[in-house]
């Protein structure tokens, strides 16, 4: 056994230049130059792009607003991201020069649920991006009307929610309407606690929409036990009556906090934190094909024993993926009822589209609501 001792490692320290803060300074202000250069760019690029389709005779504002390709182009975003900033950040700046680009093409104006400060106004913002003309709608039946008249192009709308189900109201509008469905959006919803004073200790009334109320019931029995707790009509409504008085706190996102002048005490006070609203976009369009779509089908099915079974069997026999099924009384008979289904694909599809021709020839009604790209927050 040897007894030589193993030789000392040597190292060698590496020695950093200090930063020269100057010097950083100048580099971004360079890099600054270039990205407004290439913004200014990418704006007139997207200008010629008008230009070639007014050519061609393509005057119809709908073919101009092109859905699958900003969808196509913010999924690229994503694949070639190689940080440190993350996808989702990146993604939302490209949205953002995708909407600024957009109306230097056509003026856009699109309708949410009001009033300012909502999670339907964030959903708007984030699918469409700030440059466009966010239209605040009384309720959801006022959102599919302006639409359908063709004062809005776009209309946003609550469909489903992850704690507290469907909408039903937006789905019973979807069975009467001529409108499409162009879009989705699942947003994660985060509850805000704000007032005006800034502090727990003055608040004697906790204001929101009873949902909102619901979903941070836990929250509040803890930390707010004696506050009254009173229903309005939105958080947002909620959010201006706690400019009032010091002790009126609302329950609100924390875009109505800024929009309202308010301070946020606490952020996250939702009993669940996987808290997710699911939003259509509708409006009078045929989306294309982005590679990546999701079809909503409206169909009865047959009135007899195994009906719904019998019917989604092509659907699994061609390899189609059913992400969603939701029922509601049909109004055309009592006990009946149709059911809204979401499918993997587009209706052009070649794996989808003779699934649909075989459908209409066994259900007694079938109407596609829309093919469109499906919603980035949703898993691959």
């Amino acid at each position: 056994m040897s007894t030589e001792k193993p030789s000392k490692v040597q190292t060698t320290s590496v020695i950093h230049e200090p930063l020269d803060l100057g010097e950083i300074c100048r580099e971004i202000d360079a890099i600054d130059v270039q990205i407004q250069a290439l913004l200014n760019a990418r704006a007139t690029a997207a200008l010629k792009v008008a230009e070639v389709r007014l050519a061609e005779g393509n005057n119809q504002s709908a073919d101009l607003y092109r859905p699958e390709r900003e969808a196509q182009i913010l999924k690229e975003v994503a694949s070639r991201n190689e940080g440190p900033m993350g996808d989702a950040a990146v993604q939302g700046i490209f949205r953002e020069i995708i909407s600024a680009s957009l109306i230097l093409e056509e003026p856009m104006r699109v309708a949410y649920l009001g009033p300012e400060g909502t999670f339907s106004h964030a959903a708007a913002d984030r699918h469409f991006g700030h440059a466009v003309e966010a239209i605040p709608e009384a309720g959801i039946a006022e959102i599919f009307r302006v639409v359908e008249s063709g004062s809005v192009r776009f209309g946003v709308v609550p469909v489903e929610n992850s704690t507290e189900g469907a909408v039903n109201l937006t789905l019973d509008l979807l069975t009467q309407t001529s409108l499409r469905v162009c879009g989705e959006l699942s947003m994660r919803i985060q509850h805000c606690l704000m007032n005006q004073s800034g502090s727990l200790s003055d608040i004697t009334a906790v204001h929101a929409h009873p949902q909102a109320l619901a979903q941070c019931w836990h929250w509040l029995n803890a930390n707010l036990p004696n506050a009254e707790r009173v229903s309005e009509s939105s958080n947002a409504a909620a959010a201006k009556l706690a400019l009032e008085a010091p002790g009126i706190a609302a329950i609100a996102g924390e875009a109505a906090a800024h929009l309202y002048g308010l301070n946020t005490l606490e952020k996250g006070i939702e009993d669940e934190k996987n808290n997710t609203t699911r939003f259509l976009i509708v409006g009078d369009q045929d989306i294309p094909s982005s590679g990546h779509d999701s079809t909503m089908l409206l169909v009865a099915a047959p009135h007899r024993p195994g009906g719904l079974r019998h019917l989604l069997q092509p659907l699994e026999d061609a390899g189609v993926s059913m992400t969603r099924i939701e029922s509601r009384p049909s109004r055309s008979a009592l006990w009946e009822y149709v059911f809204f289904i979401d499918v993997d694909g587009h209706q052009s599809d070649a794996t989808l589209a003779p699934v649909l021709e075989h459908l209409r020839e066994l259900a007694p009604l079938l109407r596609v609501l829309g093919s469109f790209p499906r919603s980035l927050s949703r898993s691959e």
